[in-house]
């Protein structure tokens, strides 16, 4: 199967647009070890609700914290979260919230790692076969007194790697907080072991602003007429 980077496609016209930020989150972490404060600005679990989570309040406010802080932290809120979850600094939880403006086509990318979709066109593509869709409804405020579209948040959650044969020489991960810094390389190469077979819209897990959809989801979108998406071609090795 091939599979393609998803990208934003803005030909269609539409006008628009969403100022938004996640109900909850993880800090950032202050590492010991390696010395870099840093936190995931891709990972976000919209489907995840901390509403009646005893401790709520502490995923409110954006900020690093020590890496032990961290740690207590995801650790209180990992049972709420897919088995086997990747959760690292910074990540977000729970709808988006804000306001949102102008007309919608089929997607809508808030930034290149948040992808956003129409319900009627989620439904659509699960009818279509695609697999592993899921996702939540924002908390938007539509400037518009018209009825505003009913969108979606997808959960895209992270599988599949970079190839090591795509990514600069660089040392080892942080032993402590595991962080491994290295820039997204001009020309990315799939490991084709580690991708998976159970959902066709994903992120990859390391490199989480990496949006990936396989030629599944690519032809179903086609023959749906769909807007809003660019698929670029993706190498596996």
């Amino acid at each position: 199967m091939q599979f393609y980077e998803l990208h934003e496609d803005t030909t269609a016209g539409h006008t628009g647009d969403i100022s938004a930020a996640s109900k909850w989150g993880l800090p950032g972490v202050k590492c010991p070890s390696c010395g870099i404060t840093w936190a995931d600005a891709a990972l976000a679990y919209p489907c995840v609700d901390l509403s009646q989570h005893p401790h709520r309040a502490e995923f409110v406010v954006p900020r690093p914290e020590p890496i032990e802080e961290f740690e207590r932290l995801r650790e209180l809120v990992r049972p709420l979260t897919p088995a086997g979850a990747l959760i690292d600094a910074g990540t977000r939880f729970g709808p988006l919230v804000g306001s949102a403006w102008g007309t919608f086509g089929a997607f809508f990318f808030q930034n290149p790692w948040t992808l956003i979709a129409r319900r009627e066109v989620m439904e659509a593509l699960r009818q279509a076969g695609v697999q592993g869709l899921k996702g939540c409804k924002p908390e938007l405020r539509f400037r518009q007194k018209k009825k505003p579209p009913e969108l979606v948040e997808l959960q895209l959650e992270p599988h599949g790697l970079l190839h090591p044969d795509c990514l600069p020489p660089r040392p080892p991960p942080c032993s402590r907080c595991g962080r491994d810094g290295f820039q997204l390389p001009e020309h990315l190469l799939l490991d084709k072991a580690s991708l998976p077979t159970h959902t066709d819209v994903f992120r990859l897990a390391n490199f989480s602003t990496v949006l990936v959809g396989t030629e599944r989801f690519k032809v179903a979108v086609q023959r749906l007429g769909l807007d809003g998406i660019l698929f670029l071609d993706l190498p596996l090795r």
